[in-house]
């Protein structure tokens, strides 16, 4: 990789900058960002990170081997839109914008380039993100072999096919949330048991910890790894028993399969949105 131009200059684009500098996989003056008009942000990731930044459109596509769109979803079209004639066919155009379809990318920038859609997670600004990628048939093997080393900055990546990215959003792109929630409930409960806030941080974040290790080193299913530390009448199972009453892992079911509608409602209104505003510049 010679060159690569962030289009947005948000977290997760700083999160992906970091990781790519601290990791080596190519020279920060070779990173160049830019966003709308934000020149404040766009110094802070000057003296942050050591990379190029510019509002010169020509600059910062010029000789660029990835173009990374790390915009919001409303702002995708506005952004191509200001782009697309400086895009070129051996181009590799990477999209962290959640929600936005392939073929909506196809359409707004009217060429034939290679396109990869991802969906990371917040846990991306810790180097602990999950990100899945889809791509169009335009990507090459060595394309993608890019894609995963930069997204392997900032965690771990798999490929999907594009129509099982609502599911990726609604299990791990909000994953993070359904964690904290469960967090909040866990510190509450220590509050009310006794134990000082401070303490019992430690204890939950570093249980957290333990168990998800087990799960990725242990060949155990979940289930099993349940039951070896639930004794029969002991404190575990008691505890168990009245999250089966409530019914918690239903509903955690059902709190997934709706953020899965949910992500697949919106991709299908930004697709529409960008549909008819790229109708109207025709």
């Amino acid at each position: 990789m010679n060159k690569i131009a962030f289009i947005g200059g948000g977290s997760m684009a700083e999160a992906m900058i970091s990781g790519i500098t601290s990791r080596g996989v190519i020279e920060p003056p070779s990173i160049f960002v830019t966003n709308k008009d934000d020149d404040e942000r766009l110094n802070f990731l000057q003296k942050t990170y050591g990379v190029s930044v510019t509002l010169d459109k020509d600059e910062l596509l010029k000789n660029a081997d990835i173009v990374v769109l790390a915009v919001k979803p409303k702002d995708v079209f506005n952004a191509l839109t200001s782009v697309k004639d400086y895009l070129t066919e051996n181009m590799l155009l990477i999209s962290v914008a959640a929600g936005v379809s392939i073929t909506s990318i196809e359409n707004i920038i009217e060429q034939k380039i290679a396109i990869i859609r991802s969906m990371p997670n917040t846990s991306a600004t810790v180097g602990l993100s999950a990100t899945a990628v889809s791509m169009n048939s335009l990507v090459t093997e060595k394309q993608l072999e890019k894609a995963c080393r930069l997204f392997e900055t900032i965690g771990i990546v798999t490929t999907v096919e594009e129509e099982q990215l609502d599911a990726v959003t609604g299990l791990s792109g909000s994953g993070p949330a359904y964690i904290y929630y469960l967090v909040e409930a866990m510190e509450q409960s220590a509050l009310e048991t006794g134990l000082q806030k401070d303490i019992a941080k430690k204890l939950i974040v570093q249980t957290l910890l333990g168990a998800a290790q087990m799960l990725q080193t242990s060949t155990k299913e979940p289930q099993i790894l349940r039951k070896e530390v639930t004794s029969p009448g002991g404190t575990t199972e008691a505890g168990l028993k009245v999250l089966h009453s409530h019914k918690v892992q239903e509903a955690f079911v059902s709190c997934i399969k709706e953020a899965t509608r949910q992500s697949k409602r919106l991709g299908e209104q930004l697709s529409n949105e960008i549909q008819a505003k790229t109708a109207l510049t025709k």
